[in-house]
């Protein structure tokens, strides 16, 4: 499984962030981390909400273009080890720059300069969408999304929301996804993680993208589930992220399955890799094991993928040659 090439188009850039690396940057700077670690090192958290502040404070370690140009190496390097040949990768200004464009054109740079080196020595491609966080809310989003539409171009690509879903709605960010939209950056939105089939249809009117982060719980609403299928619509699917934190008890109970038998495009990826304890590799392990996903399951998930990326079509004839008739 690790040797089979692979798409994956839903990776948050912190979220990835191997533990060692957070813990020996935060050393270098003399910030107590140790709260957010568990004795065996990995990151502790109790159940999503905790995951996030989690998450933030990992981030906080963060704090300068040099320290994101040595986290895209070393999450490049992971993804690379587990046969990734194409990544997109979310990004947010609120944690590069605090929403300044100039700070943020300055991060970004630091980035690409990275992400170009790691193509060079291990063989990945890259690219950014830019998410607002949805529980800073739709005010704190408009700045975000300018940083986005001052930065397009072919290797930032996309915008998008991350964040808990819970918190407000879909059309309070109308303004940030219309601006987005308007610089041409491609749309993608977390929906159907926590807050049901309901809040995947109301991404769609409301914000109109054309991928959905997650979007598993549509399969609770079949009519939805066909309306993905009909325009559609592709689900960025992160199984083992949703298991570990319980939005499904087990593999078994995940429907990406049931997803793909009703003609829904799917595609998977691992979401905050280290925080769940998974990889490209283990994902594709444990679908094989689960729904007896094979060879041409795995080729039609990576084409679902290469063919929804928010790249240019050279960047994906490029990436299609490297899958070569496995898809």
């Amino acid at each position: 499984m690790r040797e089979i090439p692979k798409v994956e188009l839903h990776l948050h850039h912190e979220g990835a962030a191997p533990p060692a690396f957070i813990r020996g940057l935060a050393k270098e700077k003399g910030v107590d981390l140790s709260g957010i670690f568990r004795e065996d090192g990995s990151y502790a958290f109790r159940d999503f909400v905790h995951f996030l502040s989690v998450y933030e404070a990992a981030t906080s370690v963060l704090t300068s273009p040099e320290d994101y140009a040595r986290l895209t190496r070393a999450v490049l390097e992971e993804s690379a080890a587990n046969g990734v040949v194409y990544s997109e990768t979310f990004l947010s200004p609120d944690f590069c720059g605090g929403g300044d464009v100039d700070a943020w054109r300055d991060y970004l740079a630091a980035i690409r300069e990275a992400a170009e080196e790691a193509e060079r020595d291990f063989g990945i491609t890259l690219r950014g969408i830019v998410t607002c966080i949805r529980h800073f809310g739709p005010e704190a989003a408009k700045p975000i999304a300018l940083c986005a539409a001052e930065t397009v171009g072919d290797w930032l690509t996309g915008f998008g929301m991350a964040g808990d879903e819970m918190k407000g709605k879909p059309a309070d960010f109308t303004w940030a996804f219309d601006c987005a939209r308007e610089a041409g950056l491609r749309l993608t939105v977390h929906a159907g993680e926590w807050g049901g089939a309901k809040s995947v249809r109301d991404a769609l009117v409301a914000l109109r993208p054309e991928r959905i982060g997650h979007g598993v719980q549509s399969i609770d609403d079949l009519a939805l589930v066909d309306d993905l299928a009909e325009q559609g619509i592709v689900l960025e699917c992160c199984p083992g992220s949703n298991v570990a934190l319980g939005v499904y008890p087990g593999w078994s109970a995940h429907p990406i399955q049931r997803l793909r038998d009703r003609g829904v495009k799917v595609t998977v990826s691992t979401d905050d890799p280290p925080f769940f304890h998974t990889t490209m590799t283990a994902e594709y392990e444990n679908l094989a094991a689960t729904f007896g996903w094979g060879e041409e399951d795995f080729a039609e998930i990576n084409a679902n993928a290469i063919d929804a990326a928010f790249c240019d079509e050279a960047t994906k004839d490029k990436i299609r040659k490297k899958l070569g008739d496995r898809t």
